[in-house]
Order: structure tokens, then sequence, then C-alpha cells
């Protein structure tokens, strides 16, 4: 209801943008409510369109079991490929996700591979202890794990929980949670058992830095049928601020190739795997250094922020071109 109310009230600013023709009309999913209203725009305005998948939401709600209806599935199924497949271009933040979209029909030669990107001047190594901790008044000598982002279902954070109660009764080790969801309840119950836990809210933007440096090892649980439907945005701030990262991920997924070698990888749903992965990185401080500055590394050579949209500007301009091109002669 919250996606087709917000799809609905948005139709009308869409298309009172016709007026001034936009070159190009590009739409993020999520929402694929939203992509009718684009496709139509661009149509209309003679522009060019633009579908990008931040996430494959219809897929993940399904094989989730957010949504069950095998009847309702083929509707959304087909109703987004042939969404799709009239769009000029398609892009997607993974190679794996973008495999998803070739197998719904989307054409090689409309693809884009369109990454998460990242501020590495925003995100960077703080030389001295992050402000946070003494905020939090966690000892200097602690060693903090971090999760930081939605407290929802599709993040697995189950796993998570189980993994902070079998180590928590070691006071060298802190873990702190940052963020917001209907899963938040279930893990403030960790905060009431054990003093080694805290919880912050979500923090502006301007504390970003200082809370991914709040973190000696960073927590990136994720459920089994959200593989390659995916891929956490947030990840690309972990890289960046020179820390590993332990995930739970099946081997060849497009998150396990991205960690590996940057943390520690996990099978997904296995809390003992989790709670080791942490003690392994606690109790090694060369590891973790090692695995931490080849994240920062692999986030500044190919994530970069202007990197990735030096790219993303040459194919919008190619894209805009062969709108300016198909327009027709104004009197």
């Amino acid at each position: 209801m919250h996606l087709a109310s917000f799809a609905f009230s948005s139709f009308w600013s869409m298309l009172r943008q016709v007026s001034w023709r936009p070159e190009v009309v590009l739409v993020i999913e999520p929402t694929l409510l939203c992509a009718p209203n684009a496709w139509l725009t661009a149509r209309l305005s003679g522009a060019k369109s633009w579908f990008h998948v931040q996430d494959l939401e219809a897929d993940a709600a399904f094989e989730m079991g957010m949504l069950t209806s095998s009847h309702l599935r083929r509707f959304v199924t087909a109703a987004e490929q042939k969404c799709m497949q009239g769009f000029d271009r398609v892009s997607t933040i993974s190679q794996k996700m973008g495999l998803r979209l070739a197998e719904k029909g989307v054409e090689s030669s409309k693809y884009v591979l369109f990454p998460n990107w990242v501020d590495t001047e925003a995100i960077f190594p703080l030389q001295n202890p992050s402000p946070l901790r003494s905020e939090l008044r966690i000892p200097p000598e602690a060693i903090v794990s971090l999760y930081s982002g939605t407290m929802a279902q599709k993040q697995g954070l189950d796993v998570l929980a189980e993994a902070v109660r079998k180590l928590g009764s070691r006071p060298e080790l802190h873990f702190v949670f940052c963020g917001d969801g209907p899963a938040k309840p279930a893990l403030a119950s960790l905060a009431a058992q054990m003093k080694n836990v805290h919880f912050l809210p979500l923090q502006p933007f301007e504390r970003l830095n200082d809370l991914l440096n709040v973190a000696d090892i960073h927590l990136l649980p994720q459920r089994a049928d959200a593989a390659d439907l995916v891929m956490p945005s947030k990840l690309t701030g972990m890289l960046a601020s020179g820390r590993p990262v332990v995930v739970s991920a099946a081997s060849g997924t497009q998150l396990s190739q991205v960690v590996e070698g940057r943390g520690i990888v996990v099978p997904p749903g296995d809390a003992s795997g989790f709670a080791w992965a942490i003690d392994q990185l606690a109790s090694h401080p060369a590891l973790r250094e090692k695995l931490g500055r080849n994240a920062r590394t692999c986030a500044v050579s190919d994530l970069e922020r202007n990197i990735v949209l030096r790219s993303f500007e040459r194919e919008l301009l190619k894209l805009a071109s062969g709108a300016s091109r198909n327009r027709p002669l104004s009197n």
C-alpha cells in the first residue's frame, strides 16, 4: 500500500516534467511501481529512459517469503520483465544482479554496470580513536564490533544476536548497534543482559566517519535467500573505513567475492561461524590490520566516487545524445 500510494501520487509530478522535455528520465528500483511513470514520461517528452536496479525487490519479496502467492509471482515477474525491456538502459550494482537482469530478458546492449560508490575523502581511517568510543564509555583497549543499518527481516539479525550471546561474556569485546527497524526490540534485549552491548540512534551524515571508525570489526549478516538479490550499500563505507568485515554469504555470491581478502566470510545462518570469525579478528591484531588495509585499497581503487560517477556520466551523455538526435525540430 505504501509503495503503491507513492507511485500513484508521484505520477502527476512526473507528467508535469514533460513540458520542459528532459533528455533522459531515470528511475531507481525500489520502487518498481514507479517504473511505468518514468517510462511514460520519457515517451511523452521524447526522452531516453534509464532503469536502475538497486535491489531486486520483487524477487527478494518472494524468495524471502514476504509474498507467497504463486499467481501473484507470475504476474509480477511478467510485468517486471515487460517493463524492463521497454527501457533504453538498464543498470544494476553488481555483476551477479546483472546476470539476473539477463534472465529477465534485458539485452546486453542495454545493460550497464553502475556499482555503489563511496566518497573516500569523507570516509577514511582515523588516526585517533573515534569520539563515539568515549561517548559510549567503551574502554580504550576494547575490541568493538559494529552493526550499522536497517534492522529488518532481510538482514538476518537473528544470527548476529546469537553470535553476540556466544561472545557476550568476554568483557574485552564490545558490540555497537546503530540504526532502527522492526528487529530492534529483539536486539535491545541483549543490552539489558550485557554491559558490553551498546545502541546508537541513526547518526547524521557529518558523524558517519566517526561512526564507522568506532569499529575494529564491521558486521554484515545477510540471509541466504537474499543472496545476489541485494548488495548492501553500506559495504562501501565499511571498506573505505579500513576495517575488516565479517559477512554471512554463500560461497560464489557477489557479496562473498567482494569481502574475500578484506574480511571473513561465513555461511548464512551459521551463528557459531559468525562468532568464530569475530573471535579470530579480535584475537589477531595483525590479521585485522592486513584485511582492513586491503579493504581500504579496494575502496580507493575500485569504488571511489569519481571513478564510478565518471563512468556513469559517459553512459548518460551517450544516451542523452541519442535522445537529442531523435527529437523533432521545433518550429
